[in-house]
């Protein structure tokens, strides 16, 4: 797990909104956060009901699924921001926050995921996020705290989550 003083926070950074504007991820400071990049053609597309499950159960308690749709994998996100939007509702039911697409690997990389990529290497120490669904869970101060693999269901996570929202001992 990071240390608190060496990885700065995700709090720092700011993303388009899937239905526009712009949001600071300030603005859940406090939260624990899932940060997923997703994507509507993608094998792991059904995860979308696990992360809006996730985001029912505890979002009360100071938590947060922020969904960045990512056209970058096998170009399973080719739709624009409406497209996107309606796809995640009608299927899905999605009401937790969507931002606009984004890319994650590369020169491109939107520096949210530069700095979740660095904080939380993939498996032998990658940086590079290998596919759509890949998931960041960020503690209330904004650290990254642990990096899931796309195939690993949003249902086993949620232990993860609530160990970041004990009170401590």
């Amino acid at each position: 797990m990071p240390e608190t003083l060496d990885v700065p926070s995700v709090h720092r950074h700011s993303a388009a909104l899937l239905d526009g504007g712009t949001a600071s991820l300030a603005a859940w400071s406090g939260r624990v956060l899932l940060v997923v990049n997703v994507a509507s053609r993608c094998g792991f597309t059904p995860q979308y009901a696990g992360l809006e499950q996730l985001w029912r159960t505890y979002g009360p308690a100071r938590f947060a699924v922020l969904g960045f749709p990512c056209n970058q994998f096998g170009a399973q996100e080719p739709g624009d921001s409406g497209q996107i939007r309606g796809f995640c509702t009608l299927n899905y039911g999605v009401s937790f926050p969507m931002f606009a697409r984004v890319e994650v690997n590369g020169p491109g990389a939107h520096p949210l995921f530069r700095a979740l990529t660095q904080a939380c290497p993939g498996l032998l120490g990658t940086r590079a996020i290998k596919w759509n669904f890949t998931k960041f869970l960020v503690d209330a101060s904004g650290v990254p705290v642990r990096r899931f693999a796309p195939s690993v269901d949003p249902r086993r996570i949620a232990p993860h989550i609530e160990s970041l929202l004990a009170p401590p001992p």
